[in-house]
């Protein structure tokens, strides 16, 4: 079996390095192979250099290398012009060859070694789709230790998830998550067509509204600011919002 991890970089120089580490050293199950489509979204800084440069030594892009998890492929394509993160996405899913999908921002909020544990469903044949959720056991606090960060995401993101609950009929807490994780023969039917944030409402829509179940696993992330380089902006709720409602209403 071989996990497919897709991961859409746009100006991430200062993390896409350690990104590519993390990937190639996490374990996987016995037996199982990765690839890396690494898809340079047209960035202005030293990203496609970085990229390069933590590929491992004596690695051309393509072949196989040997890592204590098993094997790893790596491929890096690029977009000439940035044409945002769902056509960076879909460009990935068109290149893989593998049995399961996963997206990975390279901006390092989200641990690779979760891996496993969302894997773990699907090998089960418990569901052909897993949500990695930040929310599943996130409290909301406005202040202490354990505050919650980014507090207007998360009211926008409980609400895009209470909206989904209502159009769709699911149970979901975190439909913004960046991992996704399904089989390719589910990718396969989405037909997906977004080109910036909103593609991560339209695969959600798309999936419930083929029926497929998605089930969550609880995760932790380490959410940056956007002083760190956070990219989405207010508008991206509006877009997510019209989103789940366009696919409700019509078919695709």
């Amino acid at each position: 079996m071989k996990l497919s991890v897709i991961i859409p970089v746009y100006n991430e120089e200062k993390t896409v390095g350690e990104l590519i580490r993390r990937v190639i050293s996490t374990n996987l199950p016995v037996g199982w192979e990765k690839e890396m489509i690494i898809i340079d979204d047209g960035s202005t800084d030293g990203t496609p250099k970085n990229v390069k440069c933590h590929i491992p030594k004596g690695f051309p892009e393509g072949n196989m290398l040997n890592v204590k998890s098993g094997k790893t492929k790596i491929r890096l394509l690029s977009n000439k012009m940035n044409l945002g993160k769902g056509a960076a996405v879909r460009k990935g899913i068109n290149e893989t060859t593998g049995d399961i999908l996963i997206i990975q921002d390279a901006d390092l909020e989200y641990n690779p070694n979760d891996y496993q544990k969302l894997l773990k469903p699907i090998i089960l044949k418990k569901t052909k789709v897993v949500y990695g959720s930040r929310l599943k056991t996130l409290k909301f606090r406005l202040w202490g230790r354990e505050k919650t960060p980014l507090p207007v995401h998360y009211l926008v993101n409980r609400f895009l998830s209470f909206l989904t609950n209502f159009l769709y009929g699911s149970k979901l807490t975190d439909i913004e998550t960046g991992y996704k994780l399904m089989t390719k023969e589910v990718y396969q039917k989405l037909n997906l067509v977004s080109n910036r944030f909103e593609i991560e409402p339209e695969i959600t829509a798309k999936i419930l509204k083929i029926g497929y179940k998605i089930l969550e696993v609880p995760i932790t992330t380490v959410p940056r600011s956007y002083k760190e380089g956070k990219k989405i902006k207010a508008k991206d709720a509006f877009l997510a919002f019209w989103t789940l409602l366009k696919y409700r209403l019509v078919n695709y």
